[in-house]
């Protein structure tokens, strides 16, 4: 991986895991107040496109959504699956061709 697309990758990671986790504060503040709240799609698929540390952490920070058994065990296997992801990349991009 060229050192070009491992950073803008990590500046990525980075926007995309701090916007999960500012998500999960936001929508934890709008369920106090009783106000329009972010649908849970929106929170799944942010994880999804790579913010599944960011998720996880705002989950636990925010105590949001601890309840649902889809939030408690689909955000760590998403996280899980990211990490197992990252580790084949480096893995296949030490490999001499």
């Amino acid at each position: 991986m060229t050192r070009g697309l491992a950073a803008a990758l990590t500046a990525y990671l980075a926007a995309i895991n701090l916007a999960a986790f500012i998500t999960f504060g936001a929508d934890k503040r709008r369920a106090k107040r009783g106000v329009w709240r972010v649908p849970e799609k929106t929170l799944f698929l942010l994880a999804l496109l790579g913010g599944s540390l960011g998720a996880v952490c705002g989950m636990c920070a925010f105590r949001h959504k601890t309840r649902h058994w889809y939030f408690k065990y689909g955000l760590p296997a998403i996280l899980f699956a990211h990490i197992a992801l990252i580790l084949w990349l480096i893995l296949i991009s030490n490999q001499k061709v």
